[in-house]
């Protein structure tokens, strides 16, 4: 082949490869072209299935070997799973930034791309305030699915036999896409066993699974105080998620005064709800690259810093009502099963929110950074542990599994995703599943304490202080 000729060969091969390669810049990295590259920093509104891929290939998939009972002799007596809903649509709030996104685009984006094309001519705006949060599909099967798995990981404690002796627990919150998401998970279980001649009661429980309202001080002093996310205000005026607003403007080829943080929340929002909701890798993704949303993963992650997590001590002491009610339930299956009686509640499903399981997993110290996240950090935490994309997906649950091991030797194993992971503070043993007297040891000050009532009041009495 003449030299000039070879020349021009692998200059077009090498060209043809580099627009192949850097065409879609949107794709997840295992080159899926169905999930966006950017779905792992979805935190709150991210799927399940990003938590644990394996479940891309087989929805129904566990892995046993992950319990690891330090005896052949373990059994398991109760299992206490606290659960929050399934996919669901976007709250009114959401709609209306996304609503307001949807027509900057369709009147003032002048870009060329072919995404965004598809987006002024094909897309159309489907999303209603009247959808606010209710339960989709997808979390239908969501909890569904969780059931079965949730029965194969646990064959002698989630089964038909005990569903139909009365020794499963459901409770939930009164909001609609946790009642639904009850009932889902009960289908999953009828469903796998064949049942059709029986119905199983749930409770409605907010004093549980939305203490959250309930607690006077929280309300007060965190949810309803602009003053309490000072650090998230900060951020999102901050040169990050500036700089992921001009991106968007230039990508539009919009003035920079048109994107506002709200402007870029949609954006991101809108890539995750159609994901989640119709797993769809969608042209709205191609507003954000990965950089992008990283920034918007940490906003939201550090919005829940401070609003649910560890930026106030209330946050998680809210939590106290469930902790206790978690304590009793292990308390009275430890204490019939010494008796020799047979565990009355052998499973309790409780269903509910993020901000049902956070507080908790705040309060026994879960994901504790050593630096609190805030608005100026955000290049310094990129190897943070409070990571509500791993934490918190839809369908994200807390297990806690106390197990009998024989000569009075319980166990209790916590799991978060159907992943092993270990109380804080207690490393030094068999870590993934320490004797149950040493978590009540390390919790003592907790148990002995932490009263819902006392620390939820406005302004406390000189003896609580």
């Amino acid at each position: 082949m003449p030299d000039i000729v070879w020349k021009v060969t692998v200059v077009y091969f090498t060209t043809i490869l580099s627009f192949c390669c850097c065409f879609r810049t949107d794709v997840n990295p295992e080159d899926n072209p169905n999930i966006p590259a950017i779905a792992k920093y979805f935190t709150t509104k991210g799927r399940y299935e990003e938590v644990n891929p394996y479940l891309r290939d087989d929805i129904l998939a566990v892995n046993r070997s992950i319990l690891q009972p330090p005896s052949p002799q373990c059994r398991e007596i109760h299992l206490t799973a606290i659960i929050r809903h399934g996919t669901r649509y976007p709250t009114s709030k959401n709609v209306k930034k996304m609503q307001k996104l949807y027509e900057l685009v369709k009147s003032s984006a002048a870009a060329k791309e072919s995404w965004l094309r598809e987006i002024q001519t094909q897309w159309r705006m489907w999303y209603t305030e009247d959808m606010d949060g209710r339960l989709v599909q997808k979390g239908v099967d969501d909890h569904k699915h969780l059931a079965v798995r949730l029965s194969k990981l646990f064959p002698t404690m989630i089964s038909e036999e005990k569903l139909r002796g009365g020794f499963i627990n459901f409770i939930t919150s009164s909001k609609h896409r946790c009642v639904n998401s009850t009932l889902s998970f009960k289908a999953g279980l009828t469903g796998l066993w064949n049942i059709t001649d029986e119905e199983f009661d749930h409770a409605v429980n907010d004093a549980l699974m939305r203490f959250f309202d309930q607690c006077t001080r929280f309300v007060e002093e965190v949810d309803n105080n602009p003053s309490a996310v000072t650090e998230v205000d900060k951020f999102r005026q901050g040169p990050e998620m500036r700089r992921v607003q001009e991106k968007i403007a230039d990508r539009l080829r919009v003035p920079y005064d048109n994107i506002t943080d709200d402007t870029v929340e949609a954006a991101f929002y809108l890539c995750a709800y159609e994901f989640a909701i119709k797993t769809v890798n969608s042209p709205w993704c191609r507003l954000l690259d990965e950089v992008d949303a990283q920034v918007m993963e940490y906003a939201n992650d550090l919005k829940k810093f401070w609003k649910t997590g560890y930026g106030y001590d209330i946050n998680s002491k809210s939590s106290c009502i469930l902790f206790h009610d978690l304590f009793s339930r292990l308390d009275k299956a430890a204490n019939e099963n010494k008796s020799g009686q047979q565990v009355t509640e052998a499973v309790t499903v409780q269903v509910g929110h993020a901000e049902t399981l956070l507080p908790l997993l705040t309060l026994l110290g879960f994901f504790k950074d050593s630096d609190a996240l805030t608005s100026t950090n955000y290049a310094s935490q990129t190897q943070r542990s409070f990571r509500t994309s791993h934490m918190l997906p839809y369908a994200a649950n807390l297990l806690f599994v106390l197990y009998d091991c024989g000569g009075g030797d319980l166990r209790l194993q916590p799991l978060l995703n159907e992943k092993t992971v270990t109380f804080p503070g207690l490393t030094d043993q068999r870590a993934s599943m320490p004797l149950y007297e040493d978590v009540k040891e390390h919790y003592r000050e907790l148990l002995q304490g932490c009263d819902f009532e006392a620390e939820c009041r406005l302004f406390k009495r000189p003896a609580d202080v």
